[in-house]
């Protein structure tokens, strides 16, 4: 089965190191990672969307709950 699980942060510079820091005490169950948000040469956007392929189910929950902790963010999954 393969798990990803979207997040929207909606104050993402006040909360990358939050982010990160939850983020890394569960790298070894992510197995990819991808960033999007929106930027240009003069404007780089506090808000962004983070998907992460999660290839230990067992950490999908307790992950999601700690983001979810954090405030301006939604968390969302889809198993498929």
């Amino acid at each position: 089965m393969t798990t990803i699980i979207g997040i929207k942060l909606t104050n993402r510079v006040e909360l990358s190191n939050d982010f990160q820091n939850i983020i890394s005490k569960y790298g070894c169950a992510i197995k990819t990672r991808i960033g999007l948000h929106s930027t240009c040469s003069s404007v780089c956007a506090n808000w962004g969307i983070v998907l992460l392929e999660i290839i230990d189910e067992n950490v999908k929950n307790p992950l999601m709950q700690e983001v979810s902790k954090l405030e301006g963010v939604k968390v969302q999954s889809m198993s498929l």
